[in-house]
């Protein structure tokens, strides 16, 4: 009773989801604090959840032998050492069997050996230490005789060479063992050994670095919960698809036993972690029996239908492996377990068992199941549809199919899809005037919201089988009995373009060109908003967003009617005026870098700290006056950003007119006049920025005349005296020449992109 109430305790509240991680990871951390005869309960209740959870396995298993439980620890080895394959694990058991045996001479030695085997016959990448422990476990036992002596060292080449060619961890540190090993025997003998023995050790060293790779991007703590579709589980997913693509490649390139066993572990392996997924279930039964090992596949869906009882799909899966192998009964049976009590079962069930007993018995005994399946109360209209196309298609008994659809219609008249299947069944058998009667029973019964696609087929009825009069008189009706359903009203009932052109339209040709078509789905839509309140910037979207439905009339570029699309009612025309806070740059004088900076302040920075200082603010205190004044009189824009590199170019390679020297008695070029910022304001000098050439602007600090550069050392763009040997000189006008040629490109039509950093360098000004 006391174990009862820790359990119910700890149960309800951390495992509200069962499937909880942190809440089960709080339950074992619970269960260490107890005596085992406390924690038991526990962990039976967290290994029921997750089954495959090796860390809480050898949790419990550690727990019993800490007590000498050994009966205990034997029963749970037995549940799970052969669907938990991890090393932890293992070495626990091996522990756990030597202590047992420790005392029982050459017979519990024997039985240690077999349990070494029996691990070590799993190629597990983590494995290296076993494999270390069990050739240890080999070198320390007694020899009696030389006979002994001779078997315990041909037992621990074995165990090495086995190891060196297992594609494992540690397996630099086993082939050095092994070289060392045969040396000490025999170093003539080991010559020979190891010459035929470095070949595979490569091959095995060179798949280990590769599995590796993908073992190393595999989560090995995960624990197996049902699939939630995040982004962790999806790259779990992914990962061990890779590994399970690699080892079937054979990469080592052994014997299709020994390869086939390597599958199937990683197989084991990959199910401890994504055991919750029925697609990895179904590609290892499939594997299985694509490699001719039906009954392994057999053995796979039976666990699977284990830990996935409620998936319908494995279960088709296999009642279709059975079947296809002739195992007739077994497949029923599968059937019949899919179909329960009758109770819950589905329709599709029902369709699916009728199909199996007309493939395997015959039509006598799924007509038997159809009397019986429509007594269900889950009996839905599919049912009557799929028998009555059985009846049809495979019977080959078209008044049985008609049969069964009037029978159907005393139940699923309100059911538009069930009409359709009807009249669809009608128009395989031509009866043109059952078609008609089938219509006016269904639109006479149906209200106006479900009727819309019977409508539709109704009037692609008289498109085919009447005439002129039958198709404008239908169509009429159609207009009348939906109209009540549009929010256009009495507009509905008017004749359009759009109608002449669905009704001569066939398949996928249609009486006007494709721009004709989005034309008038686009005015279609415009009549159809016209009257409505805010929708004239709506109105601007393009006709992707048109209904079509009503009048049939569909574009080669529209997108399904199923896709939702925004409200269009409450779409108004971006203006970046009403945003509170942003100045425009229109209003704004170039009154110098303080009314510029004011103009051009941080967005970021004024947002989140109110601040006027940032490093866009920085930028433009030591940016030129006349750079600072071009930027104050752009206008706003919110939206792309353009490449600088690209502008620059493009500007560099375009035929900009170039200010020339005024004349004498000429006035010159003025610039806006910009006041220089003061000292503070400014990083660096108003010496640092070049003077463009041949023009008249003036900093305001700057009292000095521009008379001739050729002499001013404080010219060039970082304020650099021209260089003085002929070298450079020659780099110089090789530049200028550059770009002189560059602009008689662009004068001649050539639209490259050259480079951003093309200059003119000139000596002087004058």
């Amino acid at each position: 009773m006391e174990i009862e109430k820790r359990v119910d305790d700890l149960g309800p509240k951390a495992m509200e989801d069962k499937y909880n991680v942190e809440a089960t990871e709080n339950q074992a951390n619970e269960a260490l604090r107890l005596p085992i005869t406390e924690a038991a309960a526990i962990y039976e209740q967290i290994l029921t959840v997750f089954p495959t959870a090796a860390k809480y396995w050898k949790q419990y298993v550690e727990a019993q032998i800490a007590v000498n439980n050994d009966d205990a620890t034997k029963q749970i080895f037995s549940r799970c050492l052969l669907i938990c394959l991890q090393v932890p694990l293992w070495r626990c058991y091996i522990r756990f069997i030597r202590k047992v045996n420790d005392k029982r001479g050459v017979e519990g030695q024997e039985e240690t050996r077999k349990a070494f085997d029996f691990m070590l016959s799993y190629v597990d990448i983590a494995s290296g230490p076993v494999w270390m422990e069990y050739i240890a476990f080999l070198k320390s036992l007694q020899a009696l005789s030389t006979q002994e002596e001779s078997q315990r060292m041909t037992a621990v080449r074995k165990a090495y060479q086995r190891a060196i060619i297992t594609p494992i961890h540690h397996i630099e540190q086993l082939w050095k063992d092994y070289e060392s090993f045969e040396n000490s025997v025999s170093r003539h003998l080991a010559k020979g050994l190891l010459s035929e023995y470095q070949p595979k050790f490569n091959s095995a060293r060179a798949v280990y670095r590769e599995r590796k790779k993908y073992v190393d991007e595999i989560d090995l703590n995960m624990l197996a919960v049902p699939p939630t579709g995040s982004y962790k589980e999806e790259l779990q997913w992914i990962a061990w698809k890779k590994l399970l693509g690699f080892e079937k490649g054979n990469p080592q390139r052994i014997d299709n036993g020994s390869s086939n066993k390597r599958i199937i572990f990683t197989y084991e392996q990959c199910l401890m972690y994504l055991y919750h997924y029925p697609d990895i279930w179904y590609d290892y039964a499939m594997w299985h029996a694509n490699s001719g090992s039906i009954d392994a596949a057999i053995k796979v869906f039976q666990r699977a239908l284990k830990a996935l009882p409620d998936s319908e799909m494995l279960r088709y899966a296999y009642a279709e492996l059975e079947e296809s192998r002739g195992a007739i009964q077994p497949t029923k049976k599968i059937y019949e377990n899919l179909l329960g009590d009758g109770v819950n079962t589905t329709a599709l069930a029902h369709i699916q068992f009728i199909r199996f007993l007309r493939r395997t018995e015959g039509l006598e005994a799924a007509r038997k199941y159809f009397l019986e399946a429509r007594k269900s109360p889950n009996c839905t209209y599919h049912v009557y549809v799929a028998y009555a196309m059985v009846a049809l298609c495979l019977d080959k008994d078209p008044k049985m199919a008609h049969n069964v659809f009037e029978a159907g219609l005393k139940h699923f008249m309100h059911e538009p899809v069930y009409i359709l299947e009807y009249a669809d069944f009608l128009t395989r058998l031509n009866d043109d005037r059952n078609i008609r009667a089938l219509f006016e029973r269904a639109l006479s019964s149906l209200p106006p919201e479900k009727s819309v696609e019977v409508w539709k087929q109704f009037a692609k009825f008289e498109q085919t089988y009447g005439d002129l009069a039958s198709m404008l008189k239908v169509e009429q009706r159609k207009k009348e009995a939906l109209s009540t359903t549009d929010d256009e009203g009495p507009s509905s009932l008017e004749s359009s373009l759009q109608e002449v052109a669905s009704r001569y339209s066939f398949m996928d040709l249609w009486p006007c060109s494709t721009k004709d078509l989005d034309h008038l789905a686009r005015q279609e839509w415009l009549a159809k908003n016209i009257n409505k309140k805010g929708e004239k910037s709506a109105m601007l979207s393009g006709p992707e967003r048109t209904d079509k439905g009503s009048t049939g009339l569909t574009s080669n570029s529209s997108v399904s009617a199923k896709v939702v699309y925004p409200d269009t009612n409450q779409m108004v025309i971006y203006d970046p005026r009403q945003k509170p806070g942003v100045v425009n740059f229109q209003t704004t004088t170039a009154a110098g870098v303080l009314a510029a900076s004011s103009t051009l302040s941080n967005p970021v920075v004024a947002a989140v700290g109110g601040q006027t200082t940032g490093a866009f603010d920085e930028i433009l205190k030591v940016t030129p006056p006349a750079v600072v004044a071009f930027l104050a009189s752009l206008p706003i824009i919110e939206g792309p950003i353009p490449d600088v590199d690209v502008v620059l170019s493009i500007c560099l390679q375009s035929d900009i007119p170039t200010p020339q020297p005024a004349k004498s008695g000429t006035a010159p070029l003025q610039f806006p006049s910009v006041p220089a910022p003061s000292t503070s304001d400014l990083s660096v000098s108003s010496k640092s920025h070049p003077v463009p050439s041949g023009s008249s602007f003036k900093p305001a600090r700057g009292k000095r005349k521009i008379i001739d550069r050729k002499d001013d050392d404080e010219t060039t763009v970082q304020s650099q005296p021209l260089p003085t040997d002929a070298f450079r000189m020659r780099q110089i006008q090789k530049a200028s020449r550059s770009v002189s040629a560059s602009r008689t490109a662009s004068q001649t039509g050539s639209a490259s992109y050259g480079s951003a950093l093309s200059g003119d360098f000139s000596g002087s000004t004058g």
